[in-house]
């Protein structure tokens, strides 16, 4: 059953395809909108538009094979073109959570790795401040406890007190990114200084990424039922 949701994500999928260009090295990112793109990228391939794709994670990489999108690894391409993914809440500075889908460390990674980004999402993911979709922070496995210990103490520092901080499992076992690592998702409610943020939880050891995306968009682009809304980051 298609649901007003999937109808919109086709929409800024259709849009994110007018940054495409025959020749360019693509970042692919991850998730169901993500997903809608290469649906909607698949028959342009087809029909002549070439590119290469990186994608950015295992989940990605299977779709695009079995739709016939051409890959390559990101080591052998950077660096990228361009990147185009979707994010689980943006505000209007183009700040991103990502991660929902555990792969926020190769989308951070191949985002870091493009000129551009382009952010395709639909209206119920803009928020005036981030926070409401939980923080994924992924961490080494060794020592995680000690490590979700000293993300509490540095959030708290940060006016953060006794915010959830969960262990992200799936089907009940514990859940493992494609590189092996943990995900702790984080409750915040309401970020108020992203980066700042985003510094202090990068400076913890055994912290390998988060999943705030600061400085890396550099176009969103909305999908509301009255048409796709397009903003460009602000030099």
């Amino acid at each position: 059953m298609t649901t007003t949701q999937d109808v919109l994500k086709r929409a800024a999928a259709a849009k994110a395809v007018e940054y495409v260009h025959s020749g360019m090295k693509l970042g692919l990112g991850t998730g169901s909108t993500a997903e809608a793109f290469l649906d909607v990228l698949a028959p342009r391939v087809h029909g002549g538009l070439n590119i290469t794709g990186v994608p950015t994670s295992e989940r990605t990489a299977s779709k695009a094979r079995s739709l016939g999108i051409p890959l390559a690894d990101l080591d052998h391409l950077s660096p990228l073109d361009l990147t185009i993914d979707g994010a689980d809440e943006t505000d209007g500075d183009l700040v991103l959570i990502k991660g929902g889908g555990g792969a926020l460390l190769r989308e951070k990674i191949v985002a870091a790795a493009s000129k551009k980004m382009v952010v395709i999402t639909d209206a119920s993911k803009v928020v005036k401040k981030l926070g409401k979709f939980p923080l994924p922070v992924e961490v080494v496995e060794y020592g995680h406890l000690t490590t979700m210990r000293n993300i509490a103490d540095v959030v708290r520092d940060l006016g953060y007190p006794g915010i959830p901080i969960t262990q992200r499992t799936k089907d009940g076992a514990t859940f493992k990114t494609d590189g092996g690592n943990l995900i702790y998702d984080c409750g915040f409610g309401e970020i108020t200084d992203a980066p700042k943020l985003a510094q202090a939880l990068g400076e913890i050891v055994g912290v390998v990424e988060t999943g705030l995306f600061v400085g890396l968009a550099t176009t969103l682009l909305i999908a509301r039922e009255s048409g796709v809304e397009v903003i460009e980051r602000k030099p």
